[in-house]
């Protein structure tokens, strides 16, 4: 297959399994959104989404969030890690956006980036997820499968996403780093990876790391 073909079969497969695409942080606005997607730092959706409801119930915008104590938001979200960066995080960055973007939350990834906590992977999540701008963050499946398909040297991330953007359609890009995420996790994981279940890798893969696994596997 030449590059494009295995770009091609990517999308197609992709969009035949996930033609309805689950959004992973639960959230009901761009507000709710920057937050869970600030506590996913080194944490998992699924820890996320058991806290997030409590921490909302209490303040789910920026005015009710302001009136909390950094340590009463630490409390609640102890159980994500990072609670003591984190919570001063959410404490700050509310308080920016009530003084600078009327209790709004600021539709530019330079304006977010320079929000306290927000990094460069969290603003591309808020454009993508909140406003349909195209973006496309790169967590740790979309690095490890653009590497096992050979479509990255996987250096790092920021070369990670300009190769991700150079090779998919920016009309898909919103769209596609959710699709790759959710293939990453039920078919191409870190740990207990079955190759036989993985049908990107297993067709368009690099050979250096088809043929690492099988070595792998062989010595069970």
């Amino acid at each position: 297959m030449t590059k494009q073909e295995k770009v091609a079969f990517t999308i197609r497969t992709l969009q035949e399994l996930y033609p309805e695409i689950p959004i992973p942080l639960d959230h009901t606005d761009p507000y709710t959104l920057l937050i869970a997607v600030l506590l996913s730092a080194q944490s998992t959706d699924v820890r996320v989404n058991q806290i997030t409801p409590l921490l909302f119930e209490k303040a789910n915008n920026p005015y009710d969030m302001v009136k909390l104590t950094v340590e009463e938001i630490k409390e609640i979200i102890r159980p994500v890690g990072l609670s003591p960066m984190k919570s001063k995080g959410i404490h700050g960055l509310s308080q920016i956006l009530i003084d600078k973007y009327n209790g709004k939350v600021p539709v530019g990834m330079e304006a977010l980036e320079s929000l306290p906590a927000v990094g460069h992977k969290t603003a591309s999540v808020v454009i993508s997820q909140a406003f349909g701008i195209p973006a496309f963050p790169v967590d740790t499946h979309i690095h490890r499968l653009m590497y096992r398909w050979g479509f990255t040297n996987g250096k790092n991330v920021v070369q990670t996403e300009k190769d991700a953007k150079r090779l998919f359609p920016e009309e898909l890009w919103n769209d596609l780093h959710l699709q790759i995420i959710w293939y990453g996790r039920e078919y191409s994981p870190a740990r207990g990876w079955n190759l036989d279940n993985d049908i990107i890798t297993k067709t368009i893969g690099r050979k250096a790391v088809i043929n690492e696994y099988y070595k792998k596997t062989s010595k069970k």
